[in-house]
This record gives C-alpha cells, sequence and structure tokens, in this order.
C-alpha cells in the first residue's frame, strides 16, 4: 500500500540483511531520493495526485410547499352531521288506514293543553309523554318564557309591553320547536294559560306558530282545585287567590267554544293522561273546527 504522499513504508526486518539495509534515523527522505548507504536500485517517485477541479454548485430546484391533505367530507350518518328535515306548519293527524280506531299513543301529534294556573297542565303533560309509545316532546310556556335571566318581566309585578312582548316570543319559540320535532318524527304536547277573550294572541297565535294540525284541549278542573293546587306552588309559580280566581273565571269562556274539555277535579295524572288520549282519539277521526 502506499501513501498519496510520501515514500513507501520500509519493508520488514528480514535475517541476513546488512546494517546497509536500515533506515538511518535523521537522514533525508522524500521521493525518489534513497537513504544513506543504500546500495538497491531507486525506488520511483509516486505518481502526483490529479487535481481536483471544483464543481459549480448548482442552484437546488424550487420545491412547492408541502400541501395538507384535505379532509374529504364527512359521511351523511357521520357522528356529529346528522342531516335534519327543516320544520314546517303540522298538518292536519290522520289515522293509520290499518287502524279502524285511532291509537293517539301511537300516533304522531302535536297537542295544545289549556288551562288555568293549579289545574295540572305540566304535570299531565310530562306524564302523558313519558308514556306514549312514540316519542314525544314537553314543550313548556313558563319555562321557555323563564330562559329570560336578566330584564325578565314577571307579570306578577304588573302586566305591560315587555311582559307582552315576551309572552309573545316565548309562544313563538314555543312553536317554532314543536314544528321542528314534528318535522323529525317526534311528537308535541305545549302547555299554555290560552284565554278565549283573546284569540289573535292565544289560540290563533298558536295556530299560526304550529299549524292547523295543532289540537288544543283544555284542561278545567272547578275552582277549589285549582285554589288548593295553587297553594302547593312555589316562586313566582305561585299566584294569589283572587288571580286565580280571575283567571279560572275567564278559561269558562272555553265551554261552547267547540274544544274539548276535561274537568280533572275527581282526576289523578294517569287517570286524566287516558281521558286525554280518548279525547284525542276522537280529535283525529273528526279534528275540531277552530
Amino acid at each position: 500500500m502506499q501513501h498519496a504522499v510520501g515514500s513507501p513504508l520500509p519493508p520488514p526486518h528480514q535475517p541476513g540483511h546488512g546494517p546497509h539495509t536500515t533506515w538511518a534515523a535523521g537522514a533525508p527522505q522524500g521521493p525518489g531520493v534513497p537513504p544513506p548507504g543504500f546500495s538497491g536500485p531507486v525506488p520511483p517517485a509516486p505518481p502526483a495526485p490529479p487535481a481536483q477541479v471544483p464543481v459549480p454548485q448548482q442552484p437546488a430546484p424550487h420545491q412547492p410547499a408541502p400541501q395538507h391533505p384535505v379532509a374529504p367530507p364527512p359521511a351523511p350518518d357521520a357522528s356529529g352531521h346528522v342531516r335534519l328535515p327543516p320544520g314546517g306548519p303540522v298538518g292536519v293527524p290522520a289515522a293509520p288506514p290499518h287502524l279502524t280506531a285511532p291509537d293517539p299513543s301511537a300516533t304522531t301529534l302535536a297537542v295544545l293543553l289549556i288551562g288555568p294556573a293549579g289545574a295540572g297542565k305540566t304535570s299531565v303533560a310530562k306524564y302523558w309523554a313519558d308514556h306514549r309509545r312514540v316519542p314525544t316532546a314537553h314543550i313548556s310556556l313558563d319555562d321557555v318564557r323563564e330562559w329570560v335571566r336578566s330584564g325578565f318581566a314577571d307579570p306578577q309585578t304588573g302586566w305591560n309591553d315587555h311582559s307582552e312582548a315576551q309572552y309573545r316570543l316565548a309562544r313563538r319559540t314555543c312553536g317554532f320547536a314543536a314544528r321542528n320535532f314534528l318535522a323529525n318524527g317526534i311528537s308535541c304536547i305545549l302547555d299554555d294559560a290560552v284565554f278565549p277573550d283573546r284569540p289573535v294572541v292565544g289560540l290563533g297565535g298558536w295556530k299560526r306558530h304550529v299549524g292547523p294540525g295543532l289540537l288544543p284541549v283544555v284542561l278545567l278542573p272547578g275552582l277549589d282545585i285549582v285554589l288548593e293546587r295553587n297553594a302547593e306552588r312555589s316562586g313566582n309559580r305561585r299566584l294569589t287567590d283572587e288571580e286565580v280566581a280571575r283567571i279560572h273565571g275567564r278559561m269558562a269562556g272555553w265551554y261552547g267554544s267547540g274544544l274539548p274539555i276535561i274537568d280533572n277535579s275527581q282526576l289523578d295524572v294517569p287517570g286524566t293522561a287516558r281521558v286525554l288520549d280518548e279525547v284525542l282519539g276522537r280529535a283525529i277521526t273528526s279534528p275540531p273546527n277552530w
């Protein structure tokens, strides 16, 4: 092996070689120069390495910036991307053709339960919704109206334009909710203290918000029962006896209106729900004219 620069390595020491065959310390060494006392042929100098020609650097080709992969659109049935049909006016319910007597618990319905404070509307509506054979939602007007926290206009402190506007806004919100539930196959029952002497903002307003298929039913027990139930209330849901009597008197105007009326003075909640199903079964066969 030879180094690229310098003299070749000395041969290994072998027996029989004289002292003239050794390298002298400090003797001049270099390409083609034999050491002192060397009698052999002079080894040729190694060839010089070829000169290194610098290669010009070529600019690196422009690389486009890496593109982030675009995620494909989610499948229609992917979680979090459920397509909901838009809500529309609720049409008049029709009994299934294979049933001679319609079963209200198996029919998609929109029901408006009307009654004074203390009539048991909320309790009956919740029970009726809980025990149906088809999905059903309970929408309480008072609950939606009390979504307003700051600036809530409580009618008990005095009826004014603000409380009137919040009542109308709550009714419209409930109506939109009912239409959306019905459009997606979920029945609804709404409860409200609608007065017969205010048809434009009362029953007529509900008909505009929900649709002609809304089935109104009046829940009207005796005054003594309403007073007793009202006394069990608390907070702003409890009214004075004078206010309860006044509301109950106005509700009596539903008699003779053509709407079905349930006197639940002697009925508990499950019993009232059973009567409500009977009334709704007749209403599906012959919808009330209102």
